[in-house]
């Protein structure tokens, strides 16, 4: 298991990074070798915020939550993080195979385009693109909070974007290159 600390707008502190490090080793029953832990700690104010992001067989896991105290901010992802990790344990262990005519079915394509004043744009993030397949696009988005999950289709090399829609279900959108 490979942990990293990261401190944001705070100073570097050895007790809290062999904290993070201890709690991270309840992740370690339920995930497959090599498990990849990232810990983000930082302070706004009077908030303390813990994210974390652990990485293992493919499955990418994040949490964040702020309170008054450090400690308990970590205590509160850890919990959150096992939660999601044991609820994917269970979809992998009942998982079963179904046709892929079924799911692409399921997962319908649609998209909206709404026309109408400029957004701005208040926040960014990089993400990896990983190959998968639409199940296992769809297993995934079941582990997440998200509402969306860009993937490259491992059949066809194409960037997808798998969405939860208002009544639970996913939809899919699948995008070709003219």
């Amino acid at each position: 298991m490979q942990v990293t600390v990261t401190f944001r707008h705070m100073d570097s502190s050895e007790p809290l990074r062999k904290y993070a490090l201890e709690k991270s080793e309840r992740l370690a029953k339920y995930l497959f070798e090599p498990i990849d832990i990232h810990w983000t700690l930082s302070v706004e104010k009077i908030r303390h915020i813990a994210d974390a992001t652990a990485s293992a067989n493919g499955v990418a896991i994040k949490a964040q939550c702020d309170t008054q105290d450090m400690y308990s901010a970590i205590d509160m992802v850890i919990d959150k993080l096992e939660k999601q990790v044991r609820k994917h344990k269970e979809k992998v262990k009942d998982h079963k195979p179904h046709g892929a005519e079924s799911a692409k079915e399921a997962l319908g394509a649609q998209a909206a385009v709404q026309v109408g004043a400029r957004p701005r744009i208040v926040k960014k993030e990089n993400r990896f693109i990983k190959p998968m397949s639409v199940e296992e696009a769809a297993m995934q988005m079941g582990v997440v909070d998200n509402d969306f999950l860009v993937f490259t289709d491992s059949a066809t090399s194409h960037i997808n974007v798998i969405y939860r829609t208002k009544d639970g279900e996913y939809g899919l959108i699948e995008a070709q290159m003219k």
